[in-house]
């Protein structure tokens, strides 16, 4: 269904359309004016270790030398004491009725605390923080107290941010306003898709002919009306989507969308709307033999939904009710991906184009990969796109040794590595492929130097444990002479690094063998993160806190998807991730085992290799929160179910064909049996 027919429906419904958009606005409208503006105060706090404890002891008597101690757990404590109803009784009867947050401060990997009041009186806000502010220390010494600690032990909680001057915070107002737009277009639209499809099915019980779609721009024919009448499928719009998502940095968004706001994932949600309403209309069918990755999203769509009522079911915070809003909107965004390309994509041609569109994409960004780390840069710093606000505060670039980590159009070098390491299988493919051997050496295999050779420059574990699963994946299903020729590029390649980069390889060395012998310190702060995961699994361990409310501002990093998981949407969400990576894991296996020619098989193994990546790396970061890596996740996901039920529908044609034949053959052969010579002869009747 192209545009000229999607707004030839909505125009024959204008009945309905135009009514629930016009209710939005005005709805909208009435919140920008009625909604009282707040204001926000936020100050910071700092778990010192005590002298007695401290290890040097602090120079020249100076306590925040000591700020460096590891009291993570300790201040977890604290934050847990703080929001419990008992805490929020104290500062309510010391004049603090406006909501309040505390957790861990962003980007702090020390017991470094953030506390933030909101309120509509801005000298209010700003007398209930510094009230907090001194509750916060008072608590942490009742606790000690309690615990008959001794006082030269006590750990100390020293202000690092005095509280602020409120600032007014527009967002919440900006983001009442969109939902309610955004409810009454989509209502619109819905209903009057769902009202043309029941006019479709009257016409067709009336034995009426439905209307032909109006064909397109004939040569020679107007150019008006051309981009309305331009034939639309999914591949197309899913290019559009690499596009957005590769070339826009990540943490631009629509200021009411917050971090899932991204101009790709707005176009991705488009998408599903398109599909949804060719569907309705009958212009297109769901591919058969495409349902293993929906199923996968169902159960996690479930454990989504579960994860939501028990957030809304325990009172969350304001700020936990916008980020579980937000994880129902990444849902959507993920849906549409595995939608558009399972369900569809009808033509095998049209999905090898997406795949080659999403190598030759991956490889731009990679390139700009290169761009960052010799000029020690970010060139997404430098993109500003009007109407687009960063979602965070822009980090600077980040430094490992003497090198500066890439992270090109992501949100961080670590998504930039995964991302690479799962689309690399894909370009091994492509290069090795038989049917693109007429594109030259140089156009086939320049992705994948292009792809992998930026693995190493960012300079993180994650990045080269992907590149040697590749490998590992790989190499075995390959001819020996292929395999041996790798082996000896792989390690000509390290030595050219050696040369070209100096100290690279020596430093990606060293990352591991401290990783090895325990002594890397952000393997230690993320091992200590691990435990604290605990008590809230514990208070939660089926459906967790909430998908999306596990917030670094409330909480902490915890720089892995599987314990985010579990303290977001318990063990029901861990099933459900795992589903997704043993059903993309499935499809490679399938594409492989239902493969005619060597090529399939190949991509096959591809897809096993992306799912094994994406299952062993999501252990080493928080995977899904970062908006690239998760859409090239999903689309990857949702392409190997595509290319395993094209598969699927031609064993099943060719079983049917040879069924066909067999039974003509049988027919041919009894046919033959009744000849007259071969027929036996009828009874004759003979008088006695």
């Amino acid at each position: 269904m192209n545009l000229s027919e999607l707004l030839g429906v909505l125009g024959r419904r204008w009945y309905v359309m135009v009514p629930l958009t016009l209710l939005g606005l005005l709805t909208g409208g009435y919140l920008y004016t009625s909604v009282p503006v707040s204001y926000e105060s936020q100050s910071s706090i700092s778990l010192l270790d005590s002298t007695a404890v401290a290890k040097p002891a602090p120079t020249y008597g100076n306590p925040i030398s000591n700020a460096g101690g590891s009291l993570v757990v300790t201040a977890d404590v604290l934050i847990r004491t703080l929001q419990s109803t008992g805490a929020a009784q104290d500062l309510h009867d010391r004049a603090v009725t406006d909501p309040y947050t505390v957790g861990f401060a962003a980007n702090a990997s020390g017991p470094l605390l953030s506390l933030a009041v909101t309120g509509t009186d801005r000298a209010k806000v700003l007398k209930e923080t510094q009230t907090l502010t001194d509750f916060a220390g008072e608590q942490l010494k009742a606790l000690q107290q309690a615990a008959q600690v001794a006082p030269q032990y006590y750990v100390k909680a020293a202000p690092i941010v005095l509280p602020q001057t409120p600032v007014s915070k527009l967002k919440s107002r900006y983001q009442y306003m969109a939902a309610v737009v955004i409810a009454g277009t989509a209502g619109g639209f819905f209903l009057s898709f769902a009202l043309e499809s029941y006019a479709l099915a009257r016409r067709r019980r009336r034995g009426i002919p439905l209307p032909a779609p109006k064909p397109g721009r004939r040569a020679g024919g107007p150019r008006r009306g051309l981009i309305l009448r331009r034939p639309l499928d999914s591949t197309t719009i899913l290019t559009g989507y690499l596009a957005l998502a590769f070339f826009i940095p990540s943490d631009l968004t629509l200021p009411a969308l917050g971090g899932v706001g991204t101009p790709a994932n707005v176009f991705a949600l488009l998408g599903l709307l398109w599909y949804l309403a060719s569907w309705l209309t009958g212009r297109i069918t769901t591919a058969p033999g495409t349902r293993s990755a929906r199923l996968a999203m169902c159960l996690l769509a479930a454990a989504v939904l579960m994860s939501y009522e028990a957030a809304a079911a325990r009172g969350s915070a304001h700020e936990e009710v916008l980020g579980a809003d937000r994880g129902l909107i990444g849902l959507l965004v993920w849906v549409s991906l595995v939608v558009l390309t399972t369900a569809g994509i009808q033509d095998r041609a049209r999905l090898d184009t997406l795949m080659r569109r999403l190598v030759v994409l991956g490889t731009v960004v990679a390139a700009i990969g290169y761009y960052d780390f010799f000029a020690a840069t970010n060139i997404a710093d430098s993109i500003t796109i009007p109407g687009l606000h960063s979602s965070a505060a822009r980090i600077a670039a980040m430094d490992r040794g003497s090198f500066t980590r890439p992270r090109s159009t992501t949100a961080h070098p670590l998504e930039f590595g995964g991302m690479l390491a799962i689309l690399v299988p894909f370009a091994v493919h492509q290069a090795f492929d038989p049917v693109r051997r007429h594109a030259g050496a140089m156009r086939r295999w320049a992705p994948v130097a292009i792809m992998a050779g930026a693995l190493p420059l960012t300079v993180s574990r994650t990045s080269i444990i992907g590149a040697v699963l590749v490998v590992l994946v790989m190499a075995p299903r390959w001819k020996p002479q292929r395999r041996w020729t790798a082996i000896g590029l792989l390690v000509a390649s390290v030595g050219v690094f050696k040369v070209l980069v100096p100290g690279l390889i020596g430093t990606i060395t060293t990352l591991f063998s401290t990783f090895l012998s325990n002594s890397d310190s952000s393997t230690q702060a993320r091992t200590v993160k691990y435990s604290a995961i605990v008590p809230y699994l514990k208070e939660r361990p089926f459906f967790g806190r909430g998908f999306g409310t596990f917030t670094p501002d409330l909480y902490f990093f915890t720089d892995n998807q599987y314990m985010l998981t579990l303290a977001e949407m318990g063990l029901l969400g861990m099933v459900a991730l795992l589903a997704l990576f043993a059903t993309g894991i499935h499809h490679g296996g399938a594409v492989r085992r239902l493969a005619r020619d060597e090529s399939d098989r190949e991509l096959g193994q591809a897809f096993f290799a992306s799912a094994v990546v994406g299952l062993v790396i999501s252990a080493t970061f928080d995977a899904l929160s970062f908006p690239m890596f998760a859409g090239m996740f999903f689309l990857t996901l949702g392409a190997g179910g595509s290319y395993l039920g094209f598969l699927r529908r031609d064993a099943a044609a060719e079983q049917a064909a040879a069924a066909q034949a067999g039974q003509a053959a049988e027919a041919t052969g009894t046919e033959r049996s009744d000849t007259p010579a071969g027929r036996p002869s009828a009874p004759q009747l003979v008088e006695s």
